[in-house]
């Protein structure tokens, strides 16, 4: 036992009081019974392998919590596997997040992993809070010194730091904002939790163009993709004055998104208008702060077929009653594709027929006759795809890459390299049905002066044929969409997607579709069939309507 720790075992759990290092206090680290003795972690002696032991990973753990309280940051550093990273972050704890007193409390390791609670003391500008939560450390066997050590990252000081992140305590980045949806109803992450990233994204961006004032808070700042500086608040000492900021939002189609997603466990999906681009409803759920359903990039399935089949007509490849073969298979690019397990051949099926039934041989045997550049120039051109979107907080726009091999047929079905989100396949559907690309907003582009991409959009023609063949997939007894959307009145339609992925055993589902002035995208990672998972979730929220 280190000299200045006192131990003693109280109600079982083995409790460790370090002196407060000038604050005249005691902090305490309780870990299971059993974790005391001196630790083995720097002791000399023969080189260890293989993972480390459980009295290792008490006694690793113990030290480097012990060392953290009393604000020892080389010490605690030192129980790390990269103590250089570690030793900045962890001064930074007491002198940029000006934590005065840290309590520290472990629990039962669970493997490697050793979870633990936080209640660390903010002092600044004479005001004091304390903030407490979980957190957790994974002890390693350090590949060059053989000893037992924390895996260091910043999640250990708190699970919502990420690298390059820093905890800060002082004036907040941006002044607060009370947003509000398009009827001037409050939104909060307490009542629909999948804006709290973007209530964050939006308040780091637009707070001071909201009018408020800056208050005084602890928070993890964040560089983020597009070059702004964003924070996520973990104690507010001293209330700013926030500035309302409307948004795009519908509070009714918001909060029947945030209770479709709870359903699956990660899932995402987005609501737009048509008629203006507008943002909705933007809901994730399992993936914890990623917001999936604007930021994804992942290949959406047989929902691509919208922008194939408005492509097969545009083109003059084919139309909604030309022909389009559903063989069993077909040969592409040297790749054989087949179509889902039961689905009847039809060679005398039509582009409708094909679609509804979304036969995957069908899109393929004709890829050769469009090619993969048309194909291309359909999705960004017509479609706005790929044209950097604004929408007022981080999103991706979509992405069809010419790849020059099996990829690019496989695109067409939505496979291969074709990447989106459910924003970009809400959008797709809002083209195909108005005919006019209006790229999606979440908050006004006066907002941060912001110019919106355009496209050329579709002729009306390519606009009656694609309502159609989404109308007939999601009422006629063939079409895949038909149960999922069943119940739901006036003018509907929709498209289907199964989108396999390396490393899954069960394909992600995809579901986009329309209701009146409402179009809908949903993803599910491991859902299966379009209709079984996202397909609910996208009828939840167009039942709801704008």
């Amino acid at each position: 036992m280190r000299k200045g720790v006192k131990a003693a075992i109280v109600g079982g759990a083995f409790t460790v009081m370090v002196g407060g290092a000038g604050y005249g206090a005691y902090n305490i680290i309780t870990a299971v019974a059993g974790d005391g003795g001196s630790s083995s972690a720097g002791a000399p002696g023969a080189r260890r392998s293989g993972p480390p032991t459980s009295d290792e990973i008490k006694e690793t753990s113990h030290d480097f919590l012990a060392a953290w309280a009393k604000n020892d940051a080389a010490g605690a550093a030192a129980y790390t596997n990269y103590a250089e990273t570690a030793r900045p972050a962890l001064q930074g704890w007491h002198d940029d997040a000006h934590i005065t007193h840290t309590v520290l409390t472990a629990g039962t390791p669970a493997g490697a992993k050793v979870p633990f609670k936080v209640e660390a003391t903010v002092s600044f500008g004479g005001k004091k809070r304390t903030m407490e939560y979980g957190s957790s450390l994974t002890v390693v066997r350090g590949e060059t010194t053989g000893r037992a050590l924390v895996r260091w990252q910043p999640a250990v000081l708190h699970p919502d730091m990420r690298e390059g992140d820093t905890l800060v305590t002082g004036e907040a980045a941006a002044p607060p904002i009370e947003a509000v949806d398009r009827g001037g109803a409050v939104l909060t992450k307490a009542k629909y939790p999948s804006l709290g990233p973007v209530l964050e994204a939006l308040r780091a961006k637009y707070g001071e163009e909201a009018g408020g004032t800056p208050g005084v808070e602890t928070f993890i700042k964040r560089e983020s993709a597009d070059g702004a500086t964003t924070a996520k608040t973990l104690l507010t000492l001293a209330k700013g004055r926030p500035g309302t900021l409307r948004t795009t939002i519908s509070a009714s189609a918001q909060a029947a998104a945030e209770g479709a997603v709870t359903k699956f466990a990660k899932s995402s999906v987005v609501a737009v208008k048509p008629s203006t681009g507008e943002v909705l409803a933007v809901a994730n759920h399992g993936w914890g702060e990623f917001n999936a359903a604007f930021e994804g990039r992942i290949a959406p399935g047989s929902t691509m077929k919208v922008i194939t089949a408005a492509a097969f007509i545009d083109n003059g490849v084919t139309s909604m009653t030309g022909s389009a073969p559903c063989p069993d298979s077909v040969v592409a690019q040297s790749q054989t594709f087949h179509n889902l397990t039961g689905m009847q051949p039809n060679e005398g099926a039509t582009l409708s027929n094909s679609f509804q039934r979304s036969c995957n041989t069908a899109f393929i045997k004709l890829s050769d006759d469009l090619g993969a550049d048309k194909f291309a120039a359909e999705a960004q051109n017509r479609f706005g795809l790929g044209k950097d979107w604004q929408t007022g907080i981080v999103s991706y726009d979509g992405s069809v890459p010419v790849n020059g091999n099996s990829d690019d047929p496989a695109g067409m079905i939505g496979q291969g390299k074709v990447a989106m989100n459910p924003l970009n396949m809400a959008s797709v559907t809002a083209t195909a049905i108005t005919g006019t690309f209006r790229q999606p907003v979440l908050v006004s582009p006066k907002l941060g002066d912001r110019r919106l991409a355009t496209a050329q959009g579709l002729p009306s023609s390519t606009v009656y044929q694609l309502k159609s063949m989404m109308r007939q997939t999601a009422t006629s007894s063939i079409g895949t969409a038909t149960n999922a959307m069943a119940g739901l009145s006036g003018d509907i339609g929709a498209k289907t997607g199964s989108a396999e992925v390396d490393g899954q055993s069960v394909s992600n589902s995809w579901f986009t579709g329309y209701r009146g002035d409402v179009a809908t995208a949903a993803m599910v990672e491991g859902g299966g069939h379009g209709g079984d998972a996202a397909g609910p979730i996208v009828a939840s929220v167009l039942r709801a309507g704008s």
